[in-house]
């Protein structure tokens, strides 16, 4: 994996990744299988924070939504951090992530969301993304 740097840390039962860099074809896939490995069974779920993320491809995309849809599987949600004005904000937008994944302006934004999507979370149950695919 090159071009971008991932780093995580867990917030109660939840993964945090925070990339770094540019995010192509030739780090997608190592990128969701690093990310993917961290996950537990117990994890209710993924923020994935694209904070500092300043380019990513179709290969990028292809790895969100994939990332997205095994957690599904699972039972586990996924939300991205991407603020306002982000350079790849766009991108995103083309592709609907903000409807079909979720997303969040801040850390804490987007693991409040996911919380809030989870039942096992103990939250409400909130309108989750995830539900409308």
């Amino acid at each position: 994996m090159s071009l971008v740097r991932l780093e995580t840390r867990t917030e109660g039962r939840v993964l945090v990744a925070m990339l770094n860099g540019e995010i192509d074809m030739s780090n997608a896939a190592g990128l969701g299988a690093a990310i993917s490995n961290q996950l537990s069974n117990a994890s209710l779920g993924l923020v994935v924070d694209l904070t500092e993320v300043e380019y990513l491809d179709s290969a990028a995309l292809h790895m969100l939504f994939e990332l997205r849809r095994r957690l599904g599987t699972r039972g586990q949600a996924m939300r991205l951090v991407v603020p306002p004005g982000a350079i790849i904000a766009q991108a995103l937008e083309i592709m609907d992530v903000p409807r079909t994944i979720g997303v969040g302006e801040t850390p804490d934004a987007a693991l409040q969301s996911l919380l809030q999507a989870v039942p096992e979370a103990g939250s409400p149950a909130a309108p989750n993304p995830e539900a409308e695919h």
